[in-house]
């Protein structure tokens, strides 16, 4: 009885965590200098939505902050993405405190067993040739660059008829503004220098993901339409009396 007084009165161990900037203004790295975040350490997971976090305790967590928009997890790190009109100076003292306080209290697991499992599965497929041609390339020279950036690229398939790579970029690349230049320039680059068989490097998206860039597509192209209205309206001469 003593005993349990005391520890119910000791101080909970609290966990430090080092934030990093990334290319995205709207993507944050949290590095977890103590303790493993994601139990594997050659994988990262992405959860764009609170249903798609059903399996990872953690970022369902997450997901009830307001202004999270996307969490990433690694081994060491996570990357969180927000709503572009909440505050970081807000939304990161938030977050740090949850994390503390998922991690120390250890009653749930990051992730579950069935995700552990499916992702385990994933990895016993049997590859082509070149197919392992190229996820060995995209693993030692792509992907430890674009993770120091708190994204993260994952190799979805390659069709050998038409020379495409196609892949997703997660975390902090995934909706930065220089995407498509880290895909092309870098991505699509490097991997047709190496490998002739590449022609192109092709990105997929969820498909929510899909929606919200079409609807942005739209939204685009009514504010030009509407801008060059309205240049034209105010280079008509004025009519005369």
């Amino acid at each position: 009885m003593f005993r349990r007084s005391i520890q119910s009165f000791m101080p909970r161990r609290l966990y430090h965590f080092k934030t990093l900037s990334t290319p995205n203004p709207n993507a944050l790295k949290f590095i977890s200098e103590e303790c493993p975040i994601l139990p594997m350490e050659d994988k990262t997971m992405e959860f764009s939505t609170a249903f798609q976090a059903m399996h990872s305790p953690l970022a369902l967590m997450l997901f009830k902050i307001p202004g999270v928009n996307s969490v990433m997890l690694g081994h060491d790190f996570l990357t969180v993405n927000k709503q572009e009109y909440m505050p970081w100076a807000s939304l990161k003292p938030e977050i740090v405190e949850h994390l503390d306080e998922f991690l120390t209290s250890k009653k749930q697991p990051v992730i579950t067993k069935e995700l552990v499992d499916k992702a385990n599965e994933e990895d016993e497929l049997a590859d082509t040739e070149l197919m392992s041609m190229i996820k060995e390339l995209i693993e030692t020279r792509i992907r430890p660059a674009i993770q120091d950036d708190g994204g993260d690229i994952e190799l979805k398939g390659f069709d050998e008829e038409t020379g495409t790579v196609f892949v997703k970029l997660q975390g902090a690349c995934k909706s930065c503004s220089a995407s498509e230049d880290t895909l092309k320039s870098g991505i699509e680059s490097m991997l047709m220098h190496y490998i002739e068989e590449v022609k192109e490097v092709v990105q997929i998206l969820d498909p929510e993901e899909e929606i919200a860039m079409k609807e942005f597509e739209r939204l685009e192209h009514k504010l030009k339409n509407n801008s060059s209205q309205q240049s034209s309206h105010e280079d008509q001469a004025p009519p005369s009396l």
